[in-house]
């Protein structure tokens, strides 16, 4: 039986999300995968989506409601791929008992706002010019480490060299039997 994969969108969800049928393509042959669209899971409706909107929708309550009821769909372990906000949604219900086998993380923004790190094997994966990749005293803090990607920013999670080098690390994690 195939793994579950739950797959938590950017702070865009399906609006701007073409690039996140790629990953689709690459892990849906080896993954039972479960999307969630951030703003959906978030209950985020803005009347006008600007990024500065949305953005403050899920500061003003979206994160934690979006944590909440991701709480109440998954109960069983489960491999977590998240980007950006996705990510910190994913990071949060970790912290409050969200049963993860492990977490793949890109450009979760709001992380480097937590002082306490989640216990599952995780890959947190930032551009080296993103602006909102947490500080090395903040991963010696927290007891994490960071997957630095040279010569990108914050949207590296829709490159296609990412996409695939990513898959191909999830892919390891179900394709690789035990010696």
């Amino acid at each position: 039986m195939a793994e579950k994969l739950i797959v938590i969108s950017d702070m865009w969800g399906v609006k701007k999300g073409l690039w996140i049928t790629s990953y689709f393509g690459y892990l849906q042959q080896y993954y039972n995968i479960v999307f969630y669209d951030a703003q959906q899971l978030g209950n985020v409706e803005v009347p006008v989506s600007t990024e500065e909107n949305i953005h403050k929708a899920f500061v003003e309550g979206g994160i934690d409601t979006a944590v909440a009821h991701l709480l109440k769909k998954e109960k069983e372990p489960s491999h977590y791929l998240a980007f950006s906000t996705g990510g910190t949604i994913a990071w949060k219900a970790a912290l409050r008992g969200l049963p993860m086998k492990s977490l793949t993380a890109l450009s979760p923004t709001r992380i480097r706002l937590e002082d306490t790190c989640p216990d599952v094997p995780m890959n947190l994966i930032f551009g080296e010019c993103d602006e909102f990749k947490p500080t090395m005293k903040w991963t010696e803090q927290v007891g994490t480490s960071l997957n630095i990607v040279p010569n990108f920013g914050h949207q590296l999670y829709s490159d296609e060299k990412i996409i695939a080098d990513v898959c191909l690390s999830l892919l390891d994690k179900v394709t690789k039997k035990a010696v």
